[in-house]
């Protein structure tokens, strides 16, 4: 399988899809697949190279890399691959990116006859009938993930001159995980994916043909006979180097992209390849390491106000769970205890000897079990919110909290998990529709929810395994068990907040038990409430 690896630019972070060994095969996997299936593809196709996929800036984890036109995207690209060690290198450009492959063979100083590009005659249709992805600014109802999904679905069934019937050649059409994976990573910045589809169409008809010794057009079947040719004149390609930090926040003015402080990192361990959002000084000019553990069913996307706002005087580093958001998805049976040595091993891979913990719901008792395990590594640990609700509402959750959220070819499962995710803010359990069962939180912008769901679709069929893990968990037991300093804490709009009578009782003498103004990771929360609570963590953390 294809594994992912992050690039630091000046402009951002971009991500690669790697795989296989031999000479290097740098790829731009076009606009109407994700770099990661195509990674797996060319890698069966292709035996004998080092096949690294480039997730274009816009797209999946390289969303918040921005670069202005073709030149810039090909500047950035070619920053990419140099600081990654690849090249001297063959370039295999997919339909739209072929004008991007053109502006890189100057950029790598790549031979033309190394370069090929693919399905290029299909992407010059589109460009001169002015195909465009529909408007995919986030809606209320959720439905701009459906369009953005039919999208990509025709442009891979439909004749590229005759839209109104199916192509008859061409590539094999994508399997229902393949367009999902692709919807998703286009999603993760839908106007981002947009802008960049206009950048390259509008540079097509000039680019793709420039000069007398062109790139060559290819199918996907001609391309290992084409690349054979070239094959013996590269040199084995390189192990990639270890992803760095951002030297500096290079994002001040550009648009659509995060702070720079944080940056994506993975940690490689016995159990798979955990994805990392850090920040804070990694040194010894910071104080103790803090890991921070997600409510399930996502990623670790919602904890970026926390991470950004405790990382100020210690490095903060938060994990997806294996099965969850940007990690490997293994099949495994999956339990608090499992998450807590999962955890363990991410520090370990990251040489931590001693940290702190924070964790939220889920983490909580991720946090909780990983302290009462391991003790000697702990420092001090904060739970916000442990789940801690009667047995019967726990088997209530169990049989219908978690319907199966699979990959649909009409892409229905995205309106599934929209309307899961929205409900989630209006009712608590989500599934109980009364009145009753209402939340005072509000759902929150069309834009924010968006980055919600988008991390619970990265999730995928897994999402429910890690979130079951909750409310399977003896949290009662483990409470008293507790030996290091811990501050057990919910804010007022909090489902769980009503736990924190429960915790007083059970939680050994000296742990502090508190209400804070905010739920920092919830959307919307007071400016000055996300204060005092950011200040209440980082004071108790700090002893």
């Amino acid at each position: 399988m294809p594994k992912p690896h992050y690039v630091t630019t000046a402009s951002g972070q971009l991500r690669l899809w790697r795989e296989g060994s031999g000479p290097d095969l740098l790829v731009l996997p076009g606009l109407i697949m994700a770099a990661s299936v195509r990674a797996g593809d060319l890698a069966r196709r292709l035996p004998g190279w080092t096949v690294t996929v480039v997730e274009l800036p816009g797209i999946g984890g390289s969303a918040n890399a921005w670069a202005d036109g073709v030149d810039g995207l090909a500047a950035l690209v070619a920053e990419a691959a140099t600081t990654a060690g690849i090249g001297p290198c063959a370039l295999l450009a997919f339909d739209l990116t072929a004008p991007l492959a053109v502006a890189l063979v100057d950029a790598l100083a790549i031979p033309p006859a190394a370069v090929l590009l693919a399905n290029a005659d299909a992407a010059e249709a589109w460009a001169e009938r002015g195909l465009q992805p529909p408007p995919l600014a986030p809606r209320a109802d959720g439905t701009h993930l459906a369009v953005l999904c039919a999208h990509l679905r025709d442009a891979h069934i439909l004749d590229p001159r005759d839209p109104r019937r199916p192509s008859l050649t061409g590539d094999p059409l994508p399997d229902a995980a393949g367009l999902d994976a692709t919807v998703v990573a286009a999603a993760v910045k839908p106007e981002r994916y947009a802008a960049l589809w206009a950048s390259c169409a509008g540079a097509m008809p000039r680019r793709a043909r420039t000069g007398g010794s062109a790139p060559q057009r290819t199918g996907l079947e001609e391309i290992p006979a084409l690349l054979a040719a070239v094959r013996a004149k590269l040199p084995a390609g390189r192990p990639l180097p270890p992803t760095q930090p951002f030297a500096a926040q290079p994002f001040t003015t550009r648009p659509f992209a995060e702070p720079a402080a944080v940056w994506h990192d993975h940690a490689d361990t016995p159990k798979g390849r955990v994805h990392l959002r850090r920040a804070g000084p990694g040194d010894a000019s910071g104080g103790t390491p803090l890991l921070a553990f997600q409510s399930a069913p996502g990623s670790s996307a919602p904890l970026l106000p926390l991470i950004r706002g405790l990382a100020g005087g210690r490095e903060v580093i938060a994990p997806d769970y294996l099965g969850n958001g940007d990690s490997d998805k293994p099949e495994r049976t999956v339990d608090i205890e499992t998450l807590a040595e999962d955890a363990l091993a991410v520090a370990d891979a990251l040489g931590l000897a001693r940290f702190d913990l924070w964790g939220t719901h889920t983490g909580a008792l991720v946090a909780l079990e990983l302290t009462v395990r391991h003790p000697e590594r702990v420092g001090r640990v904060v739970l916000e919110a442990p789940v801690l609700i009667p047995p019967g509402f726990n088997a209530d959750i169990l049989d219908n909290y978690f319907p199966p959220l699979r990959p649909d070819r009409w892409g229905l499962h995205l309106l599934q998990a929209w309307n899961m995710r929205r409900d989630m803010f209006l009712f608590w359990p989500w599934y109980r529709q009364e009145r009753a069962a209402g939340r005072a939180l509000g759902v929150p912008t069309p834009e924010v929810l968006h980055d919600w769901v988008v991390g619970l679709l990265k999730s995928g069929a897994h999402y429910d395994r890690s979130y079951r893990a909750a409310f399977r968990y003896d949290t009662r037991a483990a409470l008293p068990r507790l030996t290091r300093p811990t501050l057990i804490c919910a804010g007022p709009t909090d489902m769980l907040v009503e736990g924190l009578a429960e915790a007083r009782e059970l939680a050994p003498a000296g742990t502090v038990v508190t209400g804070t103004p905010a739920t920092v990771w919830y959307p919307d929360q007071e400016d000055t409430a996300m204060a005092e609570t950011l200040g209440a963590y980082d004071a108790f953390l700090r002893g």
